[in-house]
């Protein structure tokens, strides 16, 4: 087994101030994502501005933080909800969904798209390879803070998390999905992206990606304990969740593609 790093989950302390790793995760996640968007919005097909990069990330900001709380809730604890409605608004006790995120991400995008006279997908092929930068981070602040463990192992790299009331060697299932939903997808959307490709087919690569790498994962982490499985002793809801993303994202790159060709395009640089 690896030995666990102790490292305290709070980051700074200064007096009652207290800025935990998770939440300092998701500033460096936002920053990161300004800076490579940047680079971006140089392109000659960026429908996005250098300038426009700020207004961009806050609007995304609000999508993940807010559809991120909703959807942790809505689709995870929503007993707890019906009991206490008000824990809703509590989000110093923790708890972000991605798929809740996802969606508060997609309606900021669609938003600040008509603002700018922009479609959604010219909006969201820009955004989708910035986004496993902050999914990364997110997933390192969740190893650090001792949280979201994986199933119970003996392979040589277990780990016994100190939260875990059961004390078990688990899979640190939060690095499989830093190093799937965060290094890896991010090179396979940076590389696709690096040149200019249908509308609507990185945005379908993202959704394909991420659900299949999600459902993967899925099998190495622990249910979350008040839902367990959700059928057959196996399936969860993440996975349940992100089954759809799959056969959505196919679906757009198909159609990405298959539009392009109807529209006699000789490359994607027409499009």
């Amino acid at each position: 087994m690896l030995k666990y790093p102790q490292i305290d989950p709070v980051a700074v302390s200064i007096g009652p101030l207290k800025v935990h790793w998770y939440g300092l995760m998701y500033l460096i996640g936002f920053a990161t994502a300004w800076f490579l968007g940047k680079k971006r919005a140089t392109k000659p097909w960026s429908p996005i501005k250098p300038e426009q990069m700020g207004d961009l990330i806050f609007y995304c900001a609000m999508g993940v933080v807010l559809g991120g709380r909703f959807g942790y809730v809505f689709f995870y604890n929503f007993d707890r909800f019906l009991d206490d409605p008000l824990w809703l608004f509590m989000v110093w006790e923790g708890g972000m969904s991605f798929h809740g995120g996802l969606i508060g991400v997609i309606l900021a995008m669609f938003w600040f798209g008509r603002q700018l006279g922009r479609t959604f997908f010219e909006i969201s092929d820009f955004v989708a390879p910035l986004v496993p930068v902050g999914l990364g981070m997110g997933r390192l602040g969740n190893f650090i803070g001792g949280e979201l463990w994986g199933r119970q192992t003996d392979v040589a790299w277990a780990m016994i998390f100190p939260r875990d009331p059961e004390q078990l060697l688990r899979h640190p299932s939060q690095l499989y999905q830093f190093a799937l939903e965060g290094v890896a997808l991010f090179a396979v959307l940076w590389w696709f992206s690096s040149r200019q490709r249908p509308k609507m087919a990185i945005s379908g690569l993202f959704l394909l990606c991420y659900g299949a790498f999600r459902i993967v994962v899925e099998f190495f982490r622990q249910p979350d304990e008040h839902l367990g499985y959700i059928a057959w002793d196996w399936l969860t809801m993440g996975q349940l969740l992100s089954l759809p993303m799959v056969i959505i994202g196919i679906g757009m790159m198909i159609w990405a593609y298959r539009m392009n060709s109807v529209a006699g395009t000789s490359s994607p640089e027409k499009v």
